[in-house]
């Protein structure tokens, strides 16, 4: 409690909260967020082609299909083969019937290894498939 020098003459006390203090640490915590956010990013690495098309909006978790150049496939960053993916997805529509997919393939990749993975997909019964790209550097 602070107290005033021009109220002690009358008797009462100003209370004032300093929040000076406050400031320093929400500073603090917002430097170290943004220092950290692009630190945290995780996700396979992988070379999107570019396409002009616009953005999807996200509802919930979503499942990710990423193929890298190597032809490796991951199911949101795990690692597993193609009988693998499909016995998952398989799981995954039975607890949820509108569940969408997105597949995340590098640019570098055999057509026949994407086509591979479309295919297990659509066997394990997922009719929603949303290709995924990097938005394209060229106009026109």
């Amino acid at each position: 409690m602070a107290v005033d020098s021009s109220s002690q003459r009358d008797g009462t006390t100003i209370s004032q909260i300093n929040v000076t203090p406050l400031v320093d640490v929400m500073l603090v915590l917002l430097v170290i967020f943004m220092v950290t956010a692009p630190i945290i990013q995780q996700g396979i690495q992988v070379n999107l082609p570019q396409a002009k098309a616009g953005a999807i909006p996200g509802k919930e978790e979503q499942l990710v299909v990423a193929i890298a150049r190597n032809g490796r496939i991951y199911l949101n960053d795990n690692p597993m083969t193609l009988a693998e993916l499909g016995q998952k997805l398989r799981a995954i529509r039975q607890l949820q019937q509108d569940k969408e997919v997105y597949l995340r393939a590098d640019q570098d990749v055999r057509y026949g290894v994407v086509m591979k993975a479309i295919a297990e997909i659509k066997q394990a019964g997922i009719e929603r498939l949303g290709m995924v790209t990097r938005p394209s550097t060229q106009e026109g």
